[in-house]
């Protein structure tokens, strides 16, 4: 049997349709279409499928994220295209085994023996050979010696013009040609596995029982029946969020336009959900303690969901997926950070909002997740404090790149450092900031500090402020300084302290300069004013500043001439320090708290919050919201599937390894002896050798067959 990439031909019916058939079951065709659904499978590997629309917009941009999503790139595995494509290869892979299926029958059971005198001189492989016994009693001895080796064979007796003639044939490796069917059915097998297991069958459901996707929002009760399957649907691939403590009976089927709901025969309450992490901070192992609550039977049983390791009811299989937050319930610490505000306690449940109100402006928080475990990595990197990025340690630098393969040139240094949370604050308008806390100060260049992060959309990465915690390891100081330093009379009244103790009780006239030069600096640090910036040719005129160093930065490009800048800067920046220090000592004398000692750990404190004091003028919001307590909910996301076309695809996978081991692996031999009558006790033999595959093995196999069979030495 030969290969051909031409198709099956009809006898009869019209051109066109022949045509078509032939199309439909050639090669040439097949691999086309193999070729198409392997460019969609990268496509489908390489581009995130189903994932909100807001992602793709961002990743893509407007434009191509629509033209994508007009083309499903964005669901690519029940795409129509790639549906009709699977259909399409079934029916070409179908044809095909049709057609040769029948030539590679007749020809495993064929022996050819039949083959002429002549052909076998035309072939590479062949022998010649007088044999001193009569032509009958050699094709009996070589025909024994054959079948001893494994060989299939088959005697023919022809008369000649001398006498009765023995034709000797023999087959070895016929099971090769089982793997071109057994390859072929496998594709078609998986297809159709495929195709059971897909989007097909629920598709066809919503077209001819009018379901419809869900695209709004709410209750899982409350969805409306068209938007539901039944518990009878014969295949679907959906995932259910199961919290801790509760059940749930009802999947989700994402679709591109929406989402389906798939009622399930039984439902699923999580007892307990466990996770355990790598240092890393990345989970290694998560599983559920389930109780399936048969609905029909009223059966309860018990299971354990692991990854790789799933549970199965009714045939439908559940899968661990990943998990998520439950609804934990969280308690914020509300605390001024960028204006005038009061602190307050406010308790929600992630995944739900709060209304804030200040007299006309309202804003909405929203809880949008909590995370228990954080692993930074804290390793030391150049251009950090205490690492002199001019060093060259050849030694240190070899020894990186050497030694075992988890080595990496930056060793890193990984630490939990404790809970975080994040959520939104959204105006009346709509618009939203996400901000990240942690719940915990963190070592940072040698101090202890609080971040808090912020971004205004979720394609940027969190901006921290550094907020540096005081000696009970709280944000209670700054806060205070912070309060302080919006009030006039608490900046007044430390103005006066610093001007006191600073200039000698017999120059007043020194103090009264002093006391005015350090509220100036004060004020314009506070925001009480507003510095217009001094344009700079060619670069971009920035609006009037308010608040901070660099309103003090702009005060002094606006007075001072260049010459004498930068000795006003230093003065004006000490009797600053000088100024809070005062501002922070009455700050604490208000709450009752005895002042704080001049000491290195005071400075180095003061100088983080000049710092912070000055960074939160840039803080979008008047206060931050600090994780004070919470209970953690966990949530088990599963996959349920109930995949009849599963056993199927095995089926044709285990196909697959045999048809290509079958391929590859076995060869295919005929052989033939022409015994001929050459006197009265001798024969003339003549003796060839085919093989589908022509290797070594094949020449040194024959050399062992000329020399058992003819007795002629290689």
């Amino acid at each position: 049997m030969t290969v051909s990439t031409q198709g099956m031909q009809l006898k009869t019916g019209s051109r066109l349709a022949g045509e078509l058939v032939e199309l439909l079951s050639s090669m040439r065709f097949a691999i086309s279409l193999l070729t198409v659904i392997c460019i969609a499978s990268v496509i489908g590997t390489v581009v995130k499928q189903h994932e909100p629309a807001n992602n793709y917009v961002n990743q893509f941009g407007p434009f191509w994220a629509d033209v994508f999503g007009s083309a499903n790139l964005f669901s690519v595995y029940s795409a129509w295209w790639f549906l009709l494509i699977l259909a399409f290869l079934v029916i070409s892979t179908s044809l095909c085994i049709i057609r040769n299926t029948p030539k590679i029958f007749s020809d495993f059971k064929a022996y050819k023996e039949n083959i002429r005198e002549q052909s076998l001189k035309a072939f590479p492989s062949r022998a010649e050979a007088r044999l001193d016994e009569m032509p009958e009693k050699a094709a009996n001895r070589i025909g024994q010696s054959l079948l001893g080796a494994g060989w299939k064979v088959k005697l023919q007796s022809r008369e000649t013009a001398s006498g009765t003639g023995w034709m000797v044939a023999a087959k070895k490796g016929v099971a090769n040609k089982i793997g071109y069917l057994a390859a072929h059915s496998a594709i078609v097998l998986v297809c159709i596995g495929g195709l059971l297991d897909g989007d097909l069958i629920v598709r066809t459901q919503m077209w001819f029982t009018d379901k419809t996707p869900f695209t709004g929002g709410g209750l899982i009760a409350d969805v409306p029946v068209q938007h539901r399957l039944p518990a009878s649907n014969p295949t679907f691939r959906g995932n259910l969020l199961v919290t801790e403590g509760t059940t749930a009976s009802t999947a989700i089927l994402a679709q591109p336009e929406g989402v389906m709901l798939q009622d399930l025969p039984f439902s699923v309450e999580l007892k307990k959900f466990i996770v355990e992490y790598y240092d890393t901070g990345m989970p290694k192992l998560f599983a559920s303690d389930i109780v399936i609550h048969d609905h029909e039977t009223g059966e309860k049983k018990e299971a354990r969901v692991e990854v790789n390791h799933p549970a199965s009811h009714r045939g439908i299989n559940i899968y661990q997926s990943s998990f998520d937050d439950g609804g934990s319930k969280v308690t914020l610490q509300a605390m001024p950070i960028n204006g005038p505000a009061k602190d307050f306690e406010i308790s929600g449940v992630i995944g739900g909002t709060s209304a804030l109100t200040n007299g006309d402006d309202k804003m909405t928080l929203e809880y949008t997740s909590l995370r228990i475990i954080n692993v930074e990595n804290f390793s030391e990197v150049a251009g950090a404090p205490g690492v002199d990025v001019r060093k060259v340690d050849l030694r240190t630098s070899i020894e990186a790149r050497l030694g075992s393969g988890h080595k990496t040139v930056t060793e890193k240094v990984l630490r939990n450092v404790g809970p975080s949370i994040t959520y939104k604050l959204r105006d009346a308008a709509g618009q939203a900031i996400e901000y990240h806390n942690y719940m915990l100060p963190m070592e940072l260049d040698g101090a202890r500090m609080y971040l808090l992060g912020m971004r205004e959309a979720t394609s940027e990465t969190f901006r921290y402020l550094r907020v540096p915690a005081d000696a009970q390891d709280s944000m209670d100081d700054f806060v205070r300084l912070r309060s302080a330093l919006a009030d006039p009379s608490i900046r007044a009244q430390a103005v006066r302290r610093y001007a006191v103790s600073a200039v000698e009780e017999d120059r007043p006239e020194l103090a009264e300069a002093l006391q005015a030069s350090a509220g100036r600096a004060i004020g314009l640090f506070a925001g009480a004013e507003e510095v217009a910036v001094v344009p700079v040719a060619g670069a971009e005129n920035r609006g009037p500043v308010k608040g901070g160093l660099q309103a003090v930065s702009a005060f002094l490009e606006a007075n001072v001439p260049e010459a004498e800048r930068e000795r006003a800067s230093d003065v004006l920046v000490r009797i600053l320090n000088g100024t809070l220090f005062e501002l922070m000592q009455i700050s604490r004398e208000n709450a009752g708290l005895a002042p704080l000692e001049r000491n290195e750990t005071t400075q180095r404190f003061m100088t983080s919050a000049v710092i912070s004091l000055s960074d939160a003028f840039f803080y979008p919001a008047p206060m931050t919201f600090q994780l004070k307590d919470f209970e953690h909910v966990q949530a088990s996301v599963f996959q349920v599937a109930r995949a009849p076309g599963q056993n199927i695809v095995y089926l044709g996978c285990l196909l697959l390894i045999v048809g290509i081991f079958a391929m590859l692996y076995v060869r295919e031999r005929r052989v033939w002896v022409w015994l001929a009558p050459a006197g009265e006790r001798s024969s003339q033999a003549q003796m060839a050798l085919s093989s589908n595959r022509k290797t070594m093995e094949s020449d040194q196999e024959f050399d062992v067959l000329k020399s058992q069979l003819l007795k002629v030495n290689p």
